[in-house]
């Protein structure tokens, strides 16, 4: 009775196979969030950053989506010590100096944005963290809506990767503008001032980060350049709760977040051959009786058998892998079978 057959690696292993998966980013793959809540404590960082989660956080299956806050090149906006030299440094500004020695090249002391050259002493972000956007969140693919008193005063942002011919950046900061618009059907649509994009800020596929003008976030729902009346303070020495006012636009009438990630898969395909003369007969006790004779006297000239499982070995017989059919399949001395069982890394 075979136990255990060995691959022909030259024909039954194919090995090295890249597939392009995209999928929802959200808990349960889902590519929208429409609701959105957070812890009611967060210690001494709240001014500084809030998590983002998918259900409210006393709920066991409630999940970390993203994280949001607000940055400050002076520490304005958040309290402690003005100086860098002593204990107790601005939360705001420690986050400024954290994204821009992330997302900067080296030397460079400010954020700047496309509609507006000059330094920035400050910006909202969104950040995701790398188990939940995998390799990169899928430029093109995704729509933000920070709330107005209605769904037709949300402010709608997207990405101009379709538009932009900017490919030769390293992955690691490769970035797009945000600005505004909305996708239908994996389709942008732009909303021009006249017959300029509007801009609001920059977006890191591979680093899944966004960061937002606040300035452009401050201007209200009815100005030419559309805003959201986010109402940013700079106190010198307070907690101005910056992150929060961004917390409270998302969720409120009309906020809303569609993102998919984007990653590739490597997979090894294992084609698992069953013969005509193999496998008909089973090890499970259920087969025989006490004495050792088969429970259905017909298995003797017929057997059959259900194949449920495949177990992947190494020479030392330990079981690596194990893959389950969807339905059990008969096995006969006149049914062969072959079985692909495909390992993603």
């Amino acid at each position: 009775m075979s136990v255990f057959t060995r691959f022909d690696f030259e024909n039954d292993v194919v090995e090295n196979q890249r597939t392009k998966v995209s999928s929802g980013i959200f808990s349960g793959g889902s590519g929208t969030l429409a609701t959105f809540y957070t812890a009611s404590a967060l210690g001494d960082v709240s001014g500084s950053y809030y998590a983002v989660y998918n259900k409210v956080t006393s709920d066991s299956t409630s999940e970390i989506q993203f994280d949001i806050g607000y940055a400050n090149h002076g520490g304005s906006g958040s309290a402690g010590n003005t100086t860098k030299l002593t204990s107790g440094g601005r939360q705001t500004a420690g986050m400024y100096r954290q994204f821009r020695n992330v997302l900067l090249s080296p030397n460079t002391e400010k954020f700047t944005f496309t509609s507006a050259p000059s330094a920035s002493n400050d910006f909202y972000f969104i950040s995701f963290n790398r188990a939940r956007m995998r390799e990169k969140i899928d430029p093109g693919n995704w729509e933000l809506r920070i709330g107005g008193m209605a769904n037709s005063d949300a402010l709608r942002l997207i990405d101009d990767s379709d538009a932009t011919t900017n490919s030769s950046v390293a992955k690691g900061t490769t970035y797009f503008n945000i600005v505004t618009g909305s996708i239908s059907s994996g389709v942008a649509s732009y909303k021009l001032d006249g017959t300029a994009k509007q801009y609001y800020g920059r977006f890191y596929p591979y680093l899944g980060v966004y960061y937002l003008d606040a300035s452009k976030l401050d201007l209200n729902s009815g100005a030419t350049q559309k805003g959201v009346s986010i109402a940013t303070a700079g106190s010198t020495n307070a907690d101005d709760a910056n992150s929060l006012k961004l917390f409270n636009k998302l969720n409120t009438t009309g906020g809303y977040f569609q993102a998919r990630r984007e990653e590739d898969i490597k997979s090894t395909h294992y084609f698992c051959r069953v013969k005509n003369s193999r496998y008909n007969f089973s090890q499970n006790p259920t087969y025989y009786t006490g004495s050792g004779e088969l429970t259905n006297p017909t298995f003797t000239t017929d057997p059959r058998t259900y194949i449920t499982t495949v177990g992947l070995y190494n020479a030392n017989s330990e079981l690596l892998a194990v893959a389950k059919l969807s339905k059990p399949f008969l096995k006969t001395p006149a049914r062969e079978a072959v079985i692909k069982v495909r390992l993603d890394f």
